[in-house]
């Protein structure tokens, strides 16, 4: 092997051990790749137990009196600050330790409970529900997930009532979306006793208000002369070392968020900070953030709600050419789009924090659909609204103005969506791919002692290329939807084969097919939620003697199943049909890059 190709097979192992350790569940989204419909990972659909509604009930309106009263988007936005009075009133609401246990100081509240908070905060200022996920979503929770029992008691009550403040530090200047190159060192003392940390964090949410930061630096592995893996640490801003370079980056949008850069100049942290296993901080940081882009989805969803108000509010009103905005069909195009989006949103939020609150390990895979389905359609939404408002929207009395500029970090923060996107298609992929090895390898040696592997592996692939997955629903008005649902899993599957067949292992570069078939994959988990959500609406409607669900529902979701179906069988065309050998060929001319002789996806 060459150069190249011997930095893939360690990378490829790399993040094997990474990824595909533990528990491998067949979820919902690595069974859509293998031509199968895990139902009961989407099915019913899931509601927070009546005996919690009641409470969750209490805490949504004292959380909204309180927001109303108190939080102001456009004095945050305005200060680049939020103020002390409103980070005082989430924690007295209970939101900044919603879901801690109440042995801590928390609320005990489940993760679909905790997305309804987020989602009231989201309706009404970007910078407060990110100020608030950095905060519980992925400071805290890498305490609740990973810390022991005296790490727990001795860091987690002042966090949860707010009298000190969470931030997770892994941003580097080389390290962001390709997480595992962080390059911040953690030099073990010669008595072991503590390790010496020395490197720079940048675009660390909270930073400069935190008094508790959760940290990731490279440790040696013992016994492993020369070999480092990642590993957590929870740091002071007191500790002797610790530097605040930058308080506050100016930016964009969410301007009230505090985004600092720091540094760690020889900084000594006790042993007794490391958080969860030496070594094993990128999974801690994985998992992490698993939560907060469930939160993320939350945050959106909320968002993209005043969106949708705003533009039927606006379009209601304003009248041109002796016509109200609604009665243009253009006009009702963007609105019924919307509709249609905010809806499945809502629905695949509930549905992926569910799978946190059931005690399921894999779903790494539906949180990353979440997140980069949410952000696009919020931007999109945010878009649509702007446009309806027109001219309006453009100055900054506008809320639409300050949401499109907030609106623009989503699809970068916590791991940005094209990296998210390759992410879903390629680990999404290994199931199948894993089967055809067993295929190959039986056949370049038939005599192997496992071959019975083989034997099922190919059964497996067998069986999803001849037999179209059930989607059960209830509602018989749903029925058709669910069997056309089944017929596009059973046409991705083939086309999942078709592209491993095709392209064995340089598929792992071809991103423009990835991104194909992480489309398709999204947009099936998207449409196996609206399709959940709206058969229970559909039964309760029924049980009630009522045809229908919320006003608009019922409309939206069949409209949003419609759009989404078109979409899938869209990117599926362009597997096959389509101009990548052109559109790369024009790039590398533009970037002065060579002229590639590789395969791509025609």
């Amino acid at each position: 092997m060459n150069e190249a190709e011997i930095q893939r097979q360690k990378e490829i192992k790399e993040a094997e051990e990474l990824l595909f350790t533990g528990p491998q569940a067949l979820g919902f989204a690595k069974g859509l790749f293998l031509g199968q419909f895990v139902a009961d990972w989407a099915m019913p659909y899931p509601c927070v137990p009546a005996a919690r509604q009641k409470e969750l009930d209490r805490s949504l309106a004292e959380v909204r009196q309180f927001l109303d009263a108190e939080l102001d988007p456009v004095e945050i936005d305005r200060t680049a600050d939020i103020p002390r009075h409103v980070v005082d009133g989430l924690a007295r609401t209970g939101v900044l330790g919603m879901t801690a246990p109440k042995e801590h100081g928390g609320r005990g509240f489940s993760q679909m409970a905790y997305c309804k908070v987020l989602e009231e905060i989201g309706m009404r200022d970007a910078a407060t529900s990110v100020f608030t996920n950095a905060h519980h979503s992925i400071g805290i929770r890498a305490l609740l997930l990973f810390g022991t029992a005296e790490q727990k008691q001795r860091w987690l009550p002042p966090l949860v009532s707010g009298e000190q403040l969470a931030a997770f530090a892994l941003t580097e200047r080389e390290a962001g979306s390709d997480a595992a190159n962080v390059q911040t060192t953690a030099t073990p003392s010669e008595d072991g006793s503590h390790y010496i940390l020395n490197g720079e964090k940048r675009y660390i949410t909270n930073a400069a208000i935190a008094q508790v930061l959760t940290v990731m630096a490279r440790t040696p592995v013992p016994g492993k002369p020369g070999k480092d893996a990642i590993t957590a640490f929870l740091v002071t801003p007191d500790m002797a070392g610790f530097e605040m370079l930058e308080p506050r980056m100016p930016k964009l949008g969410i301007r009230g968020t505090a985004t600092g850069r720091f540094a760690m100049r020889n900084m000594k942290v006790p042993k007794e900070n490391i958080l969860g296993p030496l070594g094993k901080g990128l999974k801690v940081a994985l998992t992490v953030l698993d939560f907060g882009r469930t939160t993320f989805g939350a945050c959106c969803t909320g968002a993209a709600k005043t969106c949708l108000r705003l533009a039927v509010e606006h379009a209601n009103q304003r009248r041109q050419f002796n016509k109200t905005l609604g009665d243009f069909d253009l006009v009702k195009k963007k609105i019924g789009r919307m509709a249609a989006d905010v809806y499945a949103m809502e629905a695949m939020t509930q549905v992926t924090a569910s799978l946190i609150d059931r005690g399921l390990e894999d779903y790494m895979l539906e949180t990353a659909m979440l997140k980069v389905f949410t952000t696009e359609r919020l931007w999109e939404a945010v878009n649509d609204a702007f446009q309806i408002h027109g001219g309006a929207a453009y100055f900054n009395d506008s809320p639409l103005e300050r949401m499109l500029r907030d609106a623009r970090i989503n699809q970068i923060g916590e791991g940005s969506n094209e990296v998210l996107t390759s992410f879903v298609a390629l680990v999404g992929m290994r199931g199948p791919g894993m089967e055809f090895k067993e295929l190959l390898d039986t056949m370049l040696k038939p005599w192997r002692q496992d071959r019975m592997k083989a034997w099922s592996a190919g059964m497996n692939r067998l069986g999803a290329t001849v037999k179209v997955p059930a989607v059960p629903v209830k509602s018989a008005a749903l029925r058709g939807r669910a069997n056309e649902l089944g017929r596009l899993i059973w046409r991705f599957n083939f086309a999942v084969n078709r592209s491993l067949v095709l392209y064995r292992e340089p598929i792992m570069d071809m991103q423009l097919v990835q991104e194909r078939i992480a489309n398709v994959s999204m947009e099936m988990f998207a449409s196996a939620c609206v399709l959940s959500r709206l058969d229970s609406e559909l039964q309760g409607a029924s049980q009630n003697g009522n045809g229908t669900s919320a006003a608009g529902g019922n409309q939206a979701a069949d409209l949003f199943l419609r759009q989404s179906y078109a979409r899938m069988r869209r990117f599926l065309r362009e597997l096959t049909e389509n101009d990548d050998r052109e559109l790369l060929e024009t790039a590398n001319a533009v970037l002065g890059k060579p002229q590639a002789n590789g395969r791509n996806g025609k």
